[in-house]
């Protein structure tokens, strides 16, 4: 599907855009790979990174700019085919403290990129969401909301006169990715801190590596029509069992939940559950509202063929609920696999 066509990363200097530009490169076989972000410092390294790895720095482009920019966003997507909207402001006290700020990213960036895909002519565009969009309770999570539910529509606009479609992945947290929970423990342990802080010990999340969360975007862009929220199936665990698998012998500290933070996050809340369907790895959620231009009949049956079926009333997949929970030894094993 890649092959010989020019993908564009928003954010792409971040922990998924740089491995996803290497992956893409290795096992796709692009024509080129658009790197667009606003930290020069970063693409300097991620440039020095790749030529010093043996890539072809020639397939890949770097383009300065940021999402706020309507007009260079249009300029970096003459001739895109796919976009992967990964560029967000995500720290959750930050966005407490900058709202504004938040909001200005992750919407009026949302709106820019959308805009920006259907005047260049992009084909198809998968905008990275997260657990925190599901019944948000900080900034944060609902300007991700909010951006879901741009891109979701956004199969509306324009009626004939544009074609690229629109979809949302909405993942939890992925495993050793800069500013979560592991490199922080991993830190603390590092400099020998004599505990480690727990913020309950009844907290859980949902996570997923890195490279399967790659996977799962470039195999939603296979089976997307346009409209959906794709959404992988994942293992949650408990926080304080990550931090006994990384230093068995050191104590917690329970500090108590920041503000905006959840006991437990979900993926597909129970006021979604009508809109819900289940496939064998992965949920969809359907658009809810419908319109004859977006021409899909059914989302029961996907691009790839495979057919889903629809969850029970009120269901939730929430990540203390989860059949799909971690002890100690598997979440060892998991983090030697992701290092």
């Amino acid at each position: 599907m890649f092959k010989n066509k020019i993908i564009l990363i928003t954010g792409g200097t971040g922990s998924f855009g740089n491995a996803c530009a290497k992956h893409l490169y290795k096992k796709h076989r692009p024509k080129k790979i658009i790197i667009f972000s606003r930290d020069e410092l970063k693409q300097y390294e991620m440039q020095n990174s790749l030529s010093r790895d043996g890539y072809n720095i020639d397939k890949f482009r770097f383009f300065i700019g940021d999402v706020r920019d309507r007009a260079r966003l249009n300029l970096a997507f003459n001739d895109v085919d796919f976009v992967i909207h990964a560029a967000a402001l995500k720290q959750i006290p930050a966005a407490e403290y900058n709202p504004q700020e938040c909001i200005n990213t992750n919407i009026n960036g949302a709106s820019n990129v959308i805009f920006a895909s259907l005047e260049q002519g992009v084909k198809k565009v998968i905008a990275l969401s997260t657990d925190k969009a599901s019944s948000p309770i900080n900034l944060y999570g609902a300007t991700k909301l909010a951006s879901d539910k741009l891109f979701v529509s956004a199969n509306m606009l324009g009626g004939k006169k544009y074609s690229t479609r629109f979809s949302v992945v909405r993942y939890g947290n992925v495993l050793n990715s800069r500013g979560s929970v592991i490199p922080f423990f991993k830190k603390l342990i590092k400099i020998k801190k004599t505990s480690l802080p727990i913020t309950d010990p009844k907290m859980t999340r949902f996570f997923i590596s890195l490279h399967d969360g790659i996977k799962f975007v470039l195999n939603s862009f296979e089976r997307m029509q346009g409209g959906e929220i794709f959404i992988p199936k994942l293992p949650s665990c408990y926080i304080k069992d990550i931090a006994k698998a990384l230093s068995p012998k050191t104590k917690l500290k329970i500090i108590g939940i920041r503000p905006g933070e959840k006991l437990h996050e979900s993926l597909c809340s129970t006021e979604e559950s009508h809109l819900t369907i289940e496939f064998r790895n992965h949920y969809v959620i359907e658009p809810t509202i419908w319109e004859p231009n977006v021409n899909v009949k059914t989302y029961m049956i996907d691009q790839k063929k495979e057919r889903g079926r629809r969850v029970k009333k009120n269901f939730e997949y929430n990540s203390h609920n989860n059949k799909d929970i971690l002890n100690i030894l598997a979440i060892k094993k998991i983090l030697k696999k992701s290092n």
